[in-house]
């Protein structure tokens, strides 16, 4: 059975010609277990690695069926990412193309009127990240989807992880009650074998036998960064170690946050490596066109937030880095999943303080793989740290976010509007205000100071990527003139070393 083609699944004969033309001769193992269940009428729930085709695993029997009774608005795909929507409008458009397939694009950054037009004009597909979809829906055009027979949920972990709750409700009450259910992810959550057991509907379920979530082709490994204020260090050491090596290689390097992205994408360009940020504090245009210069090859290094660790198929990447060790292992599935696609080969690695070994090793449990360690030397680390922190700390004091901030501003005063909250107040109150806080500010303990002042620098920190409690433990020793000696570093060294 493993050597059969798309002709067996009884899929139309232009849709194998497609395949066929886009050098997809045999489909993969989620593509032949879960096309005949939907082609039957079943709800489906797929679980496969990430790089295993499934989005042709909806969207072939999604164009069989509209083939033969073509209408609008035929089916709904729900991303949560506006990236991971993009994506899968231009694969269905190239495959949909002999039948003039007609997709719609609603997600948040671009404009709502234009939007709103294309919807009016009843596209076959409708492709949305939730936030937007539901906006839409509650300005009217939910009419517009009474009568779609299929509902798909990619990356169905994410959007039914709690985070979408409020727009998903919205979405469903807009929905027939009799459609078609499709839900695809890399990882099954307690949340999706929930809404197994609780279906009145049970789905076909499969779900990939692997005793290993990521890929074989993937080699994973780790690099001990035993000071957390050379951790920029170390990183710029392995791209210019591993760029030497291999010039024409594609990276992405994933970031905790905006800030820390925004951070080392600058700080690296001052360094003199060419990149391009990817992370929800952009514009939709640079997100746009960070993502189309990175998979043109323009650029070999995307710096980005975990918006790029969802769907994102670009088959040259061949190395994932993460600056920090995820904190879920699913994230750290799905980030070294942009890797090693479609049976090629690839490499991650992580950068790991000693602090962040517990994180690892839970990583390992979940993906049953040991990851070994990955040697950077430390005395060519040394000889560019100063250089390295001076060009991280600029980029640091240089980030503005006024765009950014105005729009948090303007989000802000929205819900405010929305739960019947006081937005704009008297100078009168104002000053009231400010007396009563000048008051109170006075008497703020000492303890609850060193608390804020500790909450200010953490911050900082933070963005940085420096340890800040190592860091107060070498001023409380300095001011108890006791400094840490050599000897306390290589027993700390040691100590470190057991652990792993």
């Amino acid at each position: 059975m493993s050597d059969e083609g798309f002709e067996e699944l009884k899929l139309k004969k232009w849709l194998v010609k497609q395949c066929t033309e886009m050098g997809i001769t045999k489909p993969t193992p989620v593509q032949r277990h879960c096309i005949p269940p939907i082609l039957a009428g079943k709800n489906c729930l797929a679980v496969s690695k990430t790089g295993t085709g499934k989005t042709l695993a909806f969207t072939l029997p999604l164009l069989h069926v509209l083939s033969t009774d073509p209408y609008g608005i035929f089916a709904l795909i729900l991303t949560p990412t506006r990236e991971l929507a993009v994506q899968i409008c231009d694969q269905i458009k190239i495959i949909g193309k002999p039948m003039h397939v007609k997709v719609c694009l609603i997600i948040g950054g671009m404009n709502q009127v234009t939007q709103g037009a294309e919807i009016n004009d009843r596209p076959h597909i409708v492709i949305a990240t939730p936030g937007r979809l539901a906006d839409m829906m509650e300005s009217s055009y939910d009419t517009f989807f009474r009568k779609i027979q299929f509902l798909v949920v990619d990356e169905a972990d994410r959007i039914l992880s709690g985070s979408f709750t409020e727009q998903l409700e919205v979405i469903l009450r807009a929905l027939p009650k009799k459609r078609q259910c499709l839900f695809f992810s890399a990882t099954m959550t307690e949340m999706l074998e929930t809404c197994i057991k609780s279906a009145e509907n049970p789905p076909f379920v499969w779900k990939a036998e692997a005793e290993v979530p990521t890929v074989m082709e993937l080699k994973q490994q780790y690099i001990l960064v035993r000071n957390p204020v050379v951790r920029s260090g170390n990183l710029v050491q392995l791209i210019n170690g591993y760029q030497a090596k291999n010039p024409d290689s594609s990276m992405i390097i994933f970031t905790k946050n905006c800030d820390t992205c925004q951070i080392v994408s600058e700080a690296l360009k001052k360094l003199g490596f060419k990149n391009v940020a990817l992370n929800s504090r952009l514009k939709q245009q640079e997100r746009t066109a960070s993502i189309t210069r990175f998979k043109s090859n323009h650029v070999r290094v995307l710096v980005a937030t975990d918006i790029a660790s969802r769907g994102l198929d670009i088959p040259m990447v061949d190395l994932i880095v993460n600056y920090s060790v995820p904190p879920f292992p699913t994230d750290y599935i799905h980030r070294v999943g942009r890797t090693a696609r479609a049976g090629r080969g690839g490499l991650a690695l992580t950068l790991m303080t000693p602090k962040e070994v517990k994180r690892l090793l839970n990583i390992e449990k979940e993906i049953n793989y040991q990851l070994t360690e990955y040697k950077i030397s430390e005395k060519k680390v040394l000889e560019i740290a100063l250089q390295v922190e001076v060009a991280f700390r600029e980029a640091a004091v240089n980030l503005e976010y006024d765009e950014s901030t105005e729009k948090r501003e303007i989000n802000k005063r929205k819900r405010m509007i929305l739960s019947g909250e006081e937005i704009y107040t008297s100078d009168r109150k104002k000053k009231k205000n400010n007396k009563k806080y000048r008051n109170s500010s006075e008497t703020i303990t000492e303890k609850e100071t060193a608390q804020q002042e500790q909450l200010m620098s953490k911050e900082t920190a933070d963005a940085l990527g420096i340890d800040i409690d190592l860091v107060k433990k070498q001023l409380d020793s300095v001011k108890n003139n006791d400094p840490l000696s050599d000897k306390s570093h290589r027993e700390n060294d040691k100590k470190f070393q057991m652990e792993l």
